[in-house]
């Protein structure tokens, strides 16, 4: 090969390598410009190179030094800028932050000031010692301790005693003693309001309503005709459901008593109702409920029935009123048992109902087995032999 072609392709190779480079050193210009920028440049000398920093100088594919990029003065201004306005932003938060902080201290101490004021007060006025007609204060059992324990008892006392009027019965006799007898029925039927003889409503137009379940007042009429002393045991208030009772019972003809909320004990959220201040012997005593929670003091007095959610088809209290009535004529002694046993069914009363249709099957097989037994032999035998 003569020396003008090796001359010739060695230009090639060194325009092509430095083509090569400038595309790679255009490329590093950029990741200076945007990461080092601060690196190799000051505030006071933009378009310098910081001769301080002992970076390696940059060299080519083909040995030849390559200088370091210089950055543009608008490029330094508008990373300037950026970075003036990330320091603005964050000292504007800190500010905002320690704001935020000073006035939830504040609001934490005005919140304790008041609690004390108010905890203070409620000392002073319920822990007061009490006062006679004349004026002259009563002996308690705190008088002889020291004048600042004293207060702290006597108002422990009273919190406790309202803590005990929500949640334990305000009386512990619920019901009259009983009268004597033949007056006094020999049953008590204790039946839930709610859901079981009316089913409330409310609405925005009517506000509450209640219906009336098909059947209540002859249900009503039944029992109570039946050896039965009715009464009406509700964990609802008192306010709401007097108007509605007096409104089903006017003359108080089949209701003997009304018990509401206030008989009852509030536990874990619910109304439960404790059959032992009824004053009366449990071994007659029959609950009629559809919540389990109501009445778990006393299972074996419950007779717990599904829940009617107000729909017209039901007849649950008809059939109801014909167990109750099976019981009284039966003179059970232990209602208890009889209840022991439904208890054992999802549906009582779909269960008694099958019981009757049982009973009712046996009674027709035995009355028909009672009439064959009853005809002449010699008519069965005039039949026989002119069937021949």
């Amino acid at each position: 090969m003569s020396l003008r072609k090796v001359l010739s392709l060695t230009r090639v190779a060194c325009s092509r390598a430095t083509a090569l480079q400038s595309t790679f050193y255009s490329r590093q210009n950029v990741f200076f410009l945007t990461a080092n920028s601060t690196r190799y440049y000051s505030e006071k000398n933009i378009g310098q190179p910081n001769k301080n920093e002992s970076e390696p100088e940059k060299v080519d594919i083909i040995g030849r030094l390559f200088p370091k990029a210089v950055l543009k003065p608008e490029d330094a201004q508008e990373i300037k800028k950026e970075q003036e306005n990330f320091e603005k932003e964050n000292k504007e938060k800190t500010e905002e932050n320690e704001k935020s902080w000073k006035r939830m201290k504040i609001g934490f101490a005005v919140f304790g000031g008041a609690m004390t004021v108010m905890g203070t007060c409620l000392v002073v006025e319920m822990g007061a010692p009490r006062h006679d007609d004349e004026g002259k204060i009563i002996e308690d059992e705190f008088s002889q301790m020291p004048i600042v324990l004293q207060y702290i008892k006597r108002t422990w006392k009273e919190l406790t005693f309202y803590e005990r009027m929500i949640k334990e019965p305000s009386r512990e006799k619920l019901l009259p003693d009983p009268v004597p007898p033949p007056y006094q029925p020999t049953y008590t039927l204790v039946l839930e309001f709610t859901d079981v003889l009316m089913h409330p409503d409310w609405s925005y137009q009517t506000g509450w309503r209640f219906k009336k379940r098909p059947g209540v007042e002859q249900f009503l009429q039944t029992v109570s005709s039946s050896n039965y002393e009715v009464v009406i045991f509700t964990s609802e208030n008192v306010f709401m459901i007097w108007p509605v009772l007096d409104k089903l019972d006017p003359e108080n003809k089949y209701i003997s008593y009304r018990l509401f909320r206030d008989s009852t004990h509030f536990i874990d959220g619910v109304h439960v109702k404790n059959l032992d201040g009824l004053n009366r012997d449990l071994s007659k005593v029959i609950v009629v409920d559809w919540n389990k929670q109501a009445i778990k003091f006393h299972p074996q007095n419950s007779l717990v029935l599904k829940k009617w959610k107000g729909n017209d088809d039901d007849t649950a209290l008809l059939d109801l009123a014909n167990l109750l009535q099976t019981i009284a004529m039966s003179n059970v002694t232990d209602v208890r048992e009889v209840l022991i046993y439904y208890s054992q069914f999802d549906d009582p009363i779909a269960a008694f109902r099958e019981n009757q249709r049982k009973l009712m099957e046996q009674m027709e097989e035995k009355e028909r087995e009672t009439k064959n037994a009853e005809q002449p032999l010699t008519r069965n035998w005039l039949r026989s032999f002119t069937r021949r």
